[in-house]
């Protein structure tokens, strides 16, 4: 059973669809114009709509048959504040915002999903279609859960998707356990005592000292984290000074952390505090810690992974389906929807060929020859999950 002849016909105004999303780019909680046009159609289809969850966030509902399950779909609505330098015809349209992750592709294969299910109704119990604003670092996730998502739409289970830049088309990805890292920004504060250049000894230089704290920080994931866990630390900027000829008296470095367990960040946290105020003191100056946690990991469930797995082979053939991918190290706030309710991430390939870049790129585009394949596994993921008896 390969991708859905019916969605397939329908590539050229899916793609119309997702160039218009792309050429008009919303910010976290600015998604008014996204939403709009998602509700529009939702209606058009007819499914009842539901808005203002999470400011600009919706929920599609659609009912068929007597059964009482009921499942979530999830799509990210939102933009990066990037500048876009490609030139194609449906380039951004305002400077300083572009889809630059794909999130109008994912916008538009749910869409296409949903007209497909509401035409077909080849389904048992409710399929609630859930669009997100603020994915991009404004935990949109995190809000539609705590306004009480799943408390006013009980799904058994949630599933999202992601295109995966340089992968191949046709194919999908993910595994049972983590999938995507936690996050978490720091900023180290380094004070010493400021002085002329000329004459060092009268201060205690907080250069100095901020440079041996970046170059023992690399042994945080070296020394204190155990080698069957998986850890990034990252320095990432030092600011301090403004003349050739004054040693400052205060240094500001910045950087950032991944892990795929909370206990690991809760060490990486402490082992930084430790090593950054020790290592400051042995030169006379002080290290203050502002350490921020971003997304949570993000953990597939072991069943519904499966079902995730099982619903893609259905569109694009078991061969094509990995299911015990490589993890990623990025971050994505779907983590609080799986966290609240058994699911599973999965990812579908955008394309390896040249020419193709990374997501979060002035150049990336999504590939509308996926459209169709992205749209069909959410399909065939509700006829499967809700099939008929």
């Amino acid at each position: 059973m390969p991708v859905i002849p019916e969605i397939v016909a329908q590539k050229d105004e899916l793609t119309e669809w997702r160039r218009d999303l792309h050429a008009h780019p919303e910010l976290c909680y600015q998604e008014q114009r996204t939403s709009d046009l998602v509700a529009q159609r939702l209606e058009s289809f007819g499914i009842e709509v539901t808005r203002g969850i999470a400011t600009t966030g919706l929920v599609g509902t659609l009912k068929s048959g007597t059964g009482n399950r009921a499942i979530g779909l999830r799509a990210d609505m939102d933009a990066l504040p990037l500048h876009e330098k490609n030139e194609f015809s449906h380039r951004s349209r305002h400077d300083g915002r572009m889809h630059a992750c794909g999130h109008d592709g994912h916008t538009t294969m749910l869409l296409g999903a949903a007209r497909y299910l509401a035409k077909t109704r080849n389904f048992d119990g409710t399929v609630y279609l859930i669009f997100q604003p603020a994915e991009e670092g404004g935990g949109g996730g995190r809000v539609m859960v705590e306004e009480g998502l799943f408390e006013r739409f009980p799904a058994e289970a949630v599933y999202g998707l992601h295109n995966a830049a340089r992968y191949p088309v046709g194919k999908f990805f993910t595994r049972p356990g983590p999938v995507m890292a936690a996050a978490a920004s720091f900023d180290l504060h380094v004070s010493g005592r400021g002085a002329h250049a000329a004459r060092p000894e009268t201060g205690l230089d907080a250069i100095v000292a901020a440079a041996h704290v970046v170059t023992a920080l690399q042994s945080v994931v070296s020394r204190a984290i155990s080698p069957f866990d998986t850890a990034v630390v990252s320095v990432t900027q030092i600011h301090g000074g403004d003349a050739y000829n004054i040693i400052p008296e205060d240094v500001q470095i910045r950087g950032n952390c991944r892990a795929y367990r909370t206990e690991v960040m809760d060490r990486i946290e402490a082992t930084i505090r430790r090593v950054a105020e020790n290592t400051a003191a042995a030169h006379g100056a002080t290290a203050r810690l502002d350490f921020r946690r971003g997304y949570p990991p993000l953990i597939n469930h072991a069943r519904e992974t499966d079902i995730a797995c099982d619903a893609a082979a259905l569109v694009v053939g078991e061969p094509n389906v990995d299911r015990n991918g490589a993890p990623r190290m990025a971050s994505e706030d779907f983590s609080y929807m799986l966290e609240a309710r058994p699911g599973a991430f999965i990812f579908l390939g955008n394309g390896a060929g040249e020419g193709s870049c990374d997501v979060h790129n002035h150049r990336y585009d999504f590939n509308d020859e996926i459209l169709p394949v992205g749209a069909s596994y959410f399909a065939r993921l509700v006829e499967m999950t809700l099939a008929r008896r």
